[in-house]
């Protein structure tokens, strides 16, 4: 049992921060449905102008949430979403769940190759997806095709006027319209389109409801090495994470907020931030597609955010560009800051622009994805990531024997336990056991240190994933594609620190005996087989690579011959 004497951190809350909170025991399909009974006439979505009350969120989300059932969807059935941020996505994460279902997010930018790695794990069988991809899914492998592909068109939800000007015969429009939806050629025949899921009757109030312990979500991580891991988490595990965050905030004003989605809602951190947080405090949620520094400014002069969950880069160029183009987002009180580190000057030139606060937090898929947060106040700690949130605990260990407490100040691996630390990895028990240790703990697989009165900064990661635009990115498999350039004999790759925060990936290759690297054609196969955010910005060539006694490439040692060799 934590007591407060084992938690320093205490002290350091934000004024009005309760220490721990009731362990949750309504769900994520609780939680909006009393959204939607307490805010009923406010404005829950706004997508390219166009607005959704809480009231019609109700109603679309039974809708479809029927329209499923009638296809085959019921409890524990996973349900694939491969949807850029918008309206549809929200319904249908919503509609999923009512059913007992599982959601099972995807980048819809991923290649081929990415997804079909995914489907084979989850087992899917429907897939509710952008219809710029139901023509891929549609070719994909018979042994992980769908049953039944749901496909949206993202611009049957954006004002009229808006979707007229798409139709014009004009360059601009031709190329906007490409970029949001198939053309109706291209959409597959025997797919679902997203109005005849919805148009029907509701689902029966006393259809059966999920419960908090059931399987909300299977969100995929590389974890700590190899493939992506589905981490499973519950009901309780991200209703709780929700409250936390409710609670950290206490300057919310419930019915009241103006959060801007900047975030992919397939990413932990715009999940939780914007698809539940958002909806939990009755919020107007603004959609948007992809982050574009353009609609974002121009949705703010019409309605400026008042919270923003975002990653250092947006951040940045957002100030940059309002500073420039002189737009007042003087509006923006908070702002969270997570998935990579956050320099001091972006904080700086942050809250230059708005008058607001701007902190950094901490956290992993596998805990919801919010385990350590900076205090929204007086009491916060630039530099470090915060100390943990309301009833989670955490600690510092000997990297090599957990069993070990480090003292304040000195490196070590961080643990941290609390009700929004995940169930497992989907059918991984043996990886499962790995991370987990006597008592709950978690282990995070991240160095870190941690004053004495309990803020923690983040030094290093035992785990060699990559970090950057705030994803991570797994070596390993980046590797596997590299090795296919014609030439390469062996390959490994690192993620080298940028100037701003994040890392670059970098390869470092060993050629075959009288081959030569074309770096250009070297890319240009990584975008073939990987999403744009994991190709190698530089490809090098060395004669050999670092090797272990038993012949592991010793991938920590070419980052650091490289970070020194650059400095």
């Amino acid at each position: 049992m934590t007591t407060d004497d084992d938690r320093p951190w205490l002290s350091s809350y934000a004024d009005g921060v309760p220490h721990d909170i009731p362990a949750a025991t309504a769900t994520l399909v609780d939680l909006i449905d009393d959204a939607v009974h307490r805010y009923r006439s406010h404005v829950a979505l706004q997508f390219f102008g166009r607005e959704t009350t809480y009231s019609d969120l109700g109603g679309r989300i039974a809708r479809a949430a029927e329209g499923l059932r009638r296809i085959g969807v019921g409890p524990g059935d996973r349900v694939a979403l491969l949807l850029p941020n918008s309206p549809q996505h929200v319904v249908a994460f919503y509609a999923v769940l009512r059913l007992g279902a599982v959601v099972v997010e995807h980048n819809p930018l991923y290649t081929d190759r990415e997804l079909r790695h995914l489907f084979e794990d989850h087992g899917a069988t429907v897939a509710i997806a952008w219809d710029k991809l139901a023509d891929r899914l549609a070719t994909m492998p018979l042994d992980i095709r769908f049953e039944k592909v749901v496909t949206v068109d993202l611009t049957r939800e954006m004002p009229l006027s808006t979707r007229t000007a798409l139709r014009l015969p004009v360059k601009r429009a031709r190329e906007s319209r490409a970029a949001l939806t198939a053309a109706p050629t291209r959409v597959s025949r025997g797919s679902i389109p997203w109005e005849s899921l919805v148009s029907g009757r509701r689902l029966a109030k006393r259809h059966p409801r999920p419960d908090v312990d059931d399987i909300a979500l299977l969100q995929y991580t590389s974890g700590t090495t190899g493939l992506p891991k589905g981490a499973i988490l519950s009901h309780r595990n991200l209703r709780s994470n929700v409250d936390q965050g409710r609670a950290w905030v206490p300057g919310l004003r419930d019915g009241q907020e103006t959060v801007y989605g900047v975030l992919p809602f397939f990413h932990a951190y715009g999940l939780t931030l914007c698809l539940t947080f958002a909806m939990r405090i009755g919020a107007r949620l603004v959609l948007f597609p992809k982050f574009d520094v353009d609609l974002v400014l121009a949705a703010s002069r019409k309605r400026p955010p008042t919270f923003l969950p975002a990653v250092p880069p947006i951040y940045e160029r957002l100030a940059e560009a309002a500073r420039a183009r002189g737009v007042d987002l003087s509006s923006c009180r908070i702002g969270i800051s997570g998935a990579m580190n956050l320099p001091q000057r972006v904080e700086d030139a942050w809250e230059a622009v708005t008058g607001g606060i701007l902190v950094e937090g901490f956290g992993l898929t596998e805990t919801s994805p919010i385990a350590l947060g900076n205090p929204v106040g007086p009491t916060r700690r630039p530099g470090t990531v915060g100390v943990p949130f309301p009833s989670t605990a955490a600690r510092v260990v000997d990297r090599d024997d957990p069993s070990v407490a480090v003292a304040p100040g000195e490196p070590g691996e961080l643990l941290v336990r609390g009700p929004q630390v995940f169930q497992g990895y989907w059918r991984r028990p043996d990886e499962t056991a790995a991370v987990f240790l006597e008592g709950g703990w978690f282990r995070t697989g991240d160095i870190v240190t941690m004053s004495d009165d309990g803020f923690v900064t983040i030094v290093d990661r035992i785990k060699e994933l990559i970090v950057t635009g705030g994803f991570n990115v797994a070596p390993s498999e980046v590797e596997e594609v590299v090795l296919g350039v014609r030439g390469v004999r062996e390959a490994a790759v690192v993620g080298i620190p940028r100037p701003g925060g994040g890392e670059d990936v970098t390869a470092v290759v060993v050629l075959a005996e009288g081959a030569t690297l074309d770096e250009a054609a070297a890319r240009e196969h990584c975008r073939a087989h990987l999403a744009a955010y994991k190709v190698p910005r530089r490809i090098l060539v060395v004669d050999e690579l670092p090797k272990t006694l038993i012949g592991k490439v010793q991938r920590r040692a070419i980052r650091d011959r490289l970070i020194a060799e650059a400095s």
